[in-house]
């Protein structure tokens, strides 16, 4: 559990800005393991995009963001490292040797830098497959199919063999404990499935997913929320 310093404690809390089905979630259970005190402020999805209201916090409109003590935040991996230097003085999310500090690292920036470039395809290939007109889809459908099977799927397919084979050596991505690192693979690990990524042939990502599904604090981040979550573990 992070100390909250008396200093810390009498400050404004810290204002966590939340978009409806988004990567911000896993900064929410962040919070939560830390027990971080914070202010949640909510936005919905119009036609599947973050509101205008976002550019109000942040020029790029996104989520997530935070604002703390006259500073704002953006991008998961900034925001995570933020909140562990600032947060975490007991180091219970941060890496303690050295060696953890390479795997924390590298899992880190992996989350968005690599996971996600092709889970991203997915997710707009599908959304955009759904919205176009009927007329154009077996077209649209095509495209995509095309693309998914020459790049997006075998892309999927090294990258969560990679995690596979990660898990089955350790328990965590940054060795035997769980650190911020996981927090932040989370979103693809939540969304795994999508690209065919299921439980027979991966079972050690599986059971990292049961492992931190179940954990107090993970739960009680999509209980802190009144806004819709599609990708649980």
């Amino acid at each position: 559990m992070a100390d909250i310093t008396a200093s810390q404690a009498s400050k404004k809390p810290l204002v966590f800005h939340h978009l409806e089905d988004s990567r911000s979630q896993r900064i929410l259970w962040l919070l939560e393991e830390l027990k971080v005190p914070y202010e949640l402020k909510e936005y919905k999805r119009i036609g599947g995009r973050a509101p205008k209201e976002l550019t109000a916090v942040h020029p790029l409109g996104k989520s997530p963001v935070i604002t703390d003590n006259g500073k704002t935040i953006a991008e998961s991996g900034a925001i995570v490292d933020y909140i562990i230097k600032k947060y975490d003085t007991n180091k219970t999310f941060a890496p303690q040797t050295e060696d953890e500090e390479l795997q924390y690292n590298y899992w880190l920036h992996f989350a968005e830098g690599t996971t996600m470039t092709p889970l991203v395809l997915l997710l707009i290939f599908d959304t955009a497959s759904k919205t176009v007109p009927f007329f154009v889809r077996p077209l649209v459908n095509g495209i995509f199919g095309a693309i998914n099977k020459q790049y997006t799927f075998p892309e999927c397919k090294k990258n969560f063999g990679f995690i596979e084979q990660t898990l089955q050596k350790q328990a965590f991505f940054a060795g035997d404990r769980i650190t911020a690192a996981d927090i932040q693979m989370s979103f693809p690990m939540e969304i795994c499935d999508r690209a065919g990524v299921h439980e027979q042939a991966y079972p050690a990502i599986y059971a990292w997913r049961k492992k931190m599904g179940a954990r107090p604090a993970y739960q009680a981040a999509l209980q802190k929320t009144s806004l819709a979550y599609a990708y649980k573990l």
